[in-house]
């Protein structure tokens, strides 16, 4: 799917897993708007299931979706947008509000950027960036409560880790993008049989 000229493509762990697939220096504590998908590691279909193109979530799945609904009560300059939850992965925008808007597509030329130290800048550390410290805890507590599910409820085991050990990430910077993007999440459930993350498709592309 093309959003505002550029392909947008899934979360790939083979092309992303060893590597850093945030900008290096990009302010994620500035306002904006971000699309968000992580991912359930090796694949592995734990939140329920898609039925006639809708997304019947398990109890699981319920669970992924209070802690996602959770995460503007612990970070207070957040806002979310549509959210998706699917079998092996959740897709969501979320808003960083209460600053100025500066989307950049390089941060050399970022008028924020300045104001870092060339040290910083060297080691393209985030300060202040709330972005990848939401999805580490949001991670965190959902396997705590999915473990607990498996000692009480019989869960389904996973395997080491419930979460991928990266997440996508997509800097959206124009409201036709945005709708552009909620629409991508809101109808996902429709292209579960097409989609890259269906452990059934695995071998068929």
């Amino acid at each position: 799917m093309t959003f505002g000229g550029n392909i947008l493509v899934t979360y790939n762990p083979e092309i992303h897993r060893r590597r850093s697939i945030r900008l290096k220096g990009y302010d994620y504590s500035q306002a904006g708007a971000y699309f968000v998908t992580v991912c359930v590691k090796d694949h592995a279909c734990l939140f329920g299931d898609v039925e006639q193109g809708g997304m019947i979530l398990n109890d699981a799945g319920n669970m992924v979706k209070t802690w996602w609904l959770s995460i503007p009560d612990k970070y207070k300059h957040v806002e979310l947008d549509e959210y998706m939850i699917m079998p092996n992965h959740i897709h969501g925008i979320i808003k960083i509000v209460g600053a100025d808007q500066c989307v950049c597509p390089e941060p050399s030329v970022c008028p924020e950027y300045s104001k870092y130290s060339n040290e910083t800048r060297k080691k393209g550390e985030h300060i202040g960036s709330p972005l990848p410290r939401m999805m580490q805890w949001f991670k965190t507590m959902t396997t705590n409560e999915y473990i607990r599910g498996i000692n009480t409820h019989g869960w389904e085991r996973f395997n080491g880790k419930l979460w991928q050990r990266n997440y996508y990430e997509h800097i959206i910077r124009d409201d036709k993008e945005l709708q552009a993007i909620r629409e991508y999440i809101i109808y996902n459930p429709l292209k579960w049989d097409e989609d890259k993350e269906n452990p059934e498709m695995k071998g068929t592309i």
